[in-house]
């Protein structure tokens, strides 16, 4: 019985993810329907405004750096069982970002507006591509696994996870973080570029390239050589760029 509770409540979790990150791509393109979006809500003065803001980013960064580190996870699975560790970080990241949502406070002066119509196409198309990117990643490594869906599977089936192997498929040929990569593109591509817009996509990039130098000592850690192979090969975030070639 469980084992049942465990999938249950990573399918919710999964569930509400998935609606929440319909609604991350809502918020970050103010698109038609988000009653609450980046440049859409009740304003407030600048000095209210900019701290609310930087610490709705830095709780986000912080929830996320923090509960994703092996030593925190050792800790926590002390009070939550293995099978829903991921599922109950996917839980907390729900709330953090429905708390981000909520109090985000619109700061709409203007910082560039694109009015030609290809401008506006190519920054729209760059946009939708890096959520594309973001998804297409996510199921590049084990979308399953990633979102805690697996790991409660595997507990009702009483299955052991396989050891991970390190390889490298599609995107992650091209760069080592094509998720993250997907997360550049997607919040800093809009023709109307505002100082809350900025802000958010300027705090939230130095979250990511934060969290990449974290992410890749727990990889070095847990594939070795192979992983520092790989970074030397393999350019971070920009196809073409750093790393050797390979022969």
């Amino acid at each position: 019985m469980t084992r049942i509770f465990y999938l249950l409540y990573a399918g919710i979790a999964y569930a509400i993810f998935l609606a929440v990150f319909l609604y991350l791509i809502a918020f970050t393109g103010n698109l038609p329907g988000a009653p609450l979006a980046v440049d859409r809500g009740p304003e407030s003065p600048l000095d209210l405004a900019l701290p609310v803001n930087i610490a709705l980013i830095a709780l986000f960064g912080l929830q996320h750096s923090v509960m994703a580190r092996p030593a925190f996870k050792a800790g926590w699975t002390r009070f939550i069982p293995p099978p829903i560790e991921r599922a109950t970080f996917v839980m907390m990241t729900n709330l953090v970002l429905l708390i981000l949502f909520l109090g985000w406070h619109p700061m709409t002066a203007p910082v560039w507006t694109i009015e030609s119509p290809i401008g506006v196409a190519i920054l729209w198309g760059t946009f939708g591509l890096g959520w594309v990117i973001v998804l297409v990643s996510t199921f590049l490594i084990n979308h399953f696994e990633l979102f805690g869906l697996q790991q409660a599977w595997f507990a009702l089936r009483t299955k052991a996870a396989a050891q991970p192997v390190l390889h490298q498929p599609f995107f992650y040929k091209l760069v080592r973080h094509p998720l993250y990569a997907g997360f550049f593109l997607a919040f800093w591509a809009t023709p109307a570029m505002t100082t809350g817009h900025l802000l958010l996509a300027a705090g939230l990039s130095i979250y990511m390239l934060i969290a990449i130098r974290l992410e890749e000592r727990n990889l070095v850690d847990t594939f070795g050589a192979d992983y520092v192979a790989y970074r030397e090969t393999t350019p971070m975030l920009v196809p073409g760029t750093g790393g050797r070639k390979r022969t």
